[in-house]
């Protein structure tokens, strides 16, 4: 039976639709960011459902660059090369890998400032945790890739191409199960890389995190050959998990990890990672690290240090303290810092991308990027009618479909629940409630909401793997 026969619609009349964007402009996951390190009002953010974005006034406007060329839309890693900044690689499929994580298709490079894009291959590599470039030579590229996040495959670990992406190498590989998590690379030696290798699996019931394969290694002929050095002096002895590197520029020798271990901890080695002093054990800094574990070096300041996870730390003595800055959203997963200036910094977390030029002080808007990541979307039956979504790591908003105004604007835009919900009912009939502001009435469904914290009595709300009441932990590799 044909639609027309169906619902006695001709389907011809659909030839003539066209899509329209009705937002909201408020930004979604990003787990990739970079800046142009010649003009400080350039920076650019990759979306995990969006592509890649480009700011050229420091955050006021961004628009979208690689929509007609991209085929996938996660983009996991961005790097802008330091020798010529209209060159430009992108690591597609992110991985910090949620259950509702999207995949990439390899790599893509521009060479116009991100005008346009060409693919360079490495499809099957699926999860991309970061890209490299060499400072002085912008056709020297190393792919940290982690490979697939569901199963078993022989395309991760560390890749290397010397000719722009033309033609790759896998110059590091552990197993089909285990593929590279982080990238570091000494700016002061660029032929010393540090390499962090995680075995992981994302199951639908749980995530596997940890296990033999994973491990720290070091290369100091840019990527030739490569030493594991898992077990130095003063680095966990038992079962590894996700490891974060940052090589200080501002001091030769020194670089810190994050380990998901039993006994994990920030640690610092000051001779290029033969010995190692354990710091910081604050669990703020490794709850989730299947999700986090990210860890970034000042480039002039070798005692300042930054680590991401649910708030942004912050180190000024070496890694041994930290306190939080403030930053628009939470759930942070990556940084840039201007290498001729750190006041100037990008960060990107789970409400999008903000540019910061006084170290933190302020931040730029992430309320003007329309890549926020939908649960599901639904619409009911008044006139006009009325869209119902639900956002990862935000609030559930409803919006009419057409408005008395010059169109529709962020302000038509209101929220009908408190909490993110992965389905919500058809129906809906009203778009305000005479019930006390603490409960409101959707169908049958009731919401309460308290603080931040929205109870659904429709279907279930489960927590992602990995969330409060969930703990990952890398002691026996499996959920806890």
């Amino acid at each position: 039976m044909n639609n027309e026969h169906e619902h006695g619609i001709d389907p011809t009349l659909l030839n003539s639709l066209e899509w329209r964007l009705i937002g909201p402009f408020r930004g979604g996951r990003v787990v990739a960011v970079a800046g142009d390190p010649t003009n400080p009002q350039v920076f650019y953010f990759g979306s995990t459902g969006g592509g890649i974005w480009k700011t050229t006034d420091g955050g006021i406007l961004w628009e979208n660059v690689s929509d007609g060329f991209f085929k996938r839309a996660s983009v996991g890693a961005i790097a802008v090369a330091a020798s010529d900044a209209n060159v430009i690689y992108a690591g597609m499929g992110e991985t910090c890998i949620r259950g509702n994580v999207s995949h990439g298709d390899g790599v893509y490079k521009s060479t116009d400032g991100g005008k346009t894009w060409l693919h360079l291959g490495l499809q099957d590599t699926l999860h991309i945790a970061k890209v490299r470039v060499h400072p002085q030579n912008p056709d020297l590229v190393y792919i940290a890739a982690l490979g697939h996040a569901h199963g078993l495959n022989p395309e991760r670990g560390v890749y290397r191409s010397r000719d722009g992406g033309r033609s790759w190498e896998q110059v590091l590989f552990r197993s089909e199960k285990a593929g590279a998590i982080d990238l570091s690379m000494d700016p002061n030696n660029p032929r010393i890389l540090y390499a962090s290798f995680w075995e992981a699996q994302r199951l639908p019931h749980t995530l596997i995190s940890g296990g033999e394969n994973s491990g720290l290694f070091k290369s100091t002929d840019g990527g030739d050959t490569w030493t594991e050095i898992s077990r130095k002096p003063g680095l966990p002895q038992g079962l590894l998990g996700k490891i974060g590197i940052a090589v200080s520029p501002a001091k030769a020798g020194r670089l810190w990890v994050i380990v998901e271990a039993e006994d994990g901890a920030v640690f610092r080695s000051d001779d290029w990672g033969e010995t190692w002093q354990r710091l910081c054990e604050d669990r703020d800094l490794r709850q989730r690290a299947w999700y986090y574990q990210h860890i970034y070096a000042d480039p002039q300041d070798s005692e300042t240090l930054w680590v991401l996870d649910v708030q942004a730390w912050k180190s000024i003595d070496g890694g041994r303290t930290f306190f939080d800055v403030a930053i628009p959203h939470g759930d942070h997963h990556d940084l840039w810092i201007d290498p001729r200036n750190p006041l100037r910094m990008i960060e990107g977390n789970d409400g999008g991308a903000c540019i910061t030029f006084n170290g933190g002080e302020s931040w730029s808007s992430i309320y003007n990027q329309p890549t926020a990541e939908f649960y599901h979307v639904v619409t009911d039956n008044q006139v006009p009618y009325r869209i119902f979504g639900a956002q990862q790591d935000n609030s559930t908003i409803s919006i009419a479909s057409r408005s008395a105004l010059a169109g529709i604007t962020e302000s038509d835009w209101y929220e009908v629940g408190g909490g993110r919900v992965a389905m919500l009912p058809f129906g809906l009939t009203t778009r305000k409630s005479s019930m006390p502001e603490t409960t409101r009435a959707i169908l049958r469904a009731t919401i309460t909401i308290t603080g931040n914290r929205a109870t659904l009595l429709f279907g279930l709300n489960l927590p992602q793997a990995g969330e409060p009441g969930i703990r990952s932990t890398a002691s026996n590799g499996r959920l806890q």
